[in-house]
């Protein structure tokens, strides 16, 4: 995109190219990467919450882990580049030692980020299985018309509403599918043979909270009876939070600690005491 590479000849073309680091179309070249690099932040942080949203509408399990991770990659991407500005600035003086010492430290950061990605690779493969391009957030289709059964269209749609929230709760209490730690929204409405769909607007609009939320509060429950059940006694928190679906320790202190306000020992340890 700079002309001058192009259109100049002889002494004039090679002094170009020894000094086009000074020139005027480079320098604002350097400010148009800039603004670029921000607005692609800017929407990489917008789609990671949207992501972030979308997997709390549809999933049971954690989704802070890749979450945090994409978030931190981003944060460090960013550094990173800015060190890189900062050796494109030093470029325009005379501080040649600075700028030797952060290309070997960009180089440093390039080998620890690529092993960085080699051990998250091994140790948490999911992150790398892509993602369900054919989940939306509920707002995005909430108030699409879906096709409804003959007996549907003869009942008031809040009577209906309640009699599927009914046959929802008696199935989570009965079957308990929430003990499959990778129960997700379409899993959970094959089981009940019903629409995905239909299911993720029942829980996450009609219910008011997430179907991460909604999972995770009949594996606490599960998990307040086990922690108080004397012949349970002898079982470790980690063994009971296996038991009723989670698969993260810090997940289940994080969702136990929401319903309850006391964490999995404390709630243990003052049962115990009071009993």
């Amino acid at each position: 995109m700079v002309s001058r590479i192009y259109y100049t000849e002889g002494i004039e073309k090679k002094y170009f190219l020894q000094h086009h680091h000074e020139t005027s179309e480079m320098i604002v070249f350097q400010y148009l990467i800039e603004i670029q690099y921000l607005m692609y932040t800017i929407v990489i942080l917008m789609v990671l919450k949207k992501a972030r949203n979308i997997y709390l509408e549809n999933q049971s399990y954690s989704t802070n882990l890749v979450y945090k991770w994409l978030f931190q990659m981003t944060l460090l991407f960013m550094v990173v580049h800015y060190f890189a500005t900062f050796k494109n600035i030093l470029r325009y003086t005379d501080n040649h030692q600075l700028l030797i010492f952060i290309n070997s430290f960009l180089e440093i950061i390039a080998l620890i980020v690529t092993s960085w990605f080699v051990l998250k690779a091994l140790k948490y493969p999911e992150f790398f299985r892509g993602v369900d391009t054919q989940l939306q957030l509920i707002h995005d289709f909430n108030n699409e018309t879906l096709p409804k059964t003959k007996s549907e269209n003869q009942q008031n749609p809040d009577e209906n509403i309640t009699i599927q929230l009914e046959l929802l709760k008696k199935y989570m209490t009965e079957e308990k599918p929430y003990l499959d730690p990778a129960l997700t929204v379409q899993s959970l409405a094959v089981q009940m043979n019903m629409p995905s769909r239909e299911l993720s607007i029942l829980i996450n609009s009609n219910m008011n909270q997430h179907f991460f939320d909604f999972v995770n509060k009949y594996r606490i429950e599960n998990a307040m009876e086990l922690l108080t059940n004397h012949s349970k006694k002898d079982c470790t928190v980690l063994e009971i939070l296996y038991q009723v679906g989670f698969n993260s320790k810090s997940s289940f202190n994080t969702a136990f600690k929401k319903h309850t306000a006391l964490t999995p020992t404390e709630y243990r340890n003052t049962f115990y005491k009071t009993n």
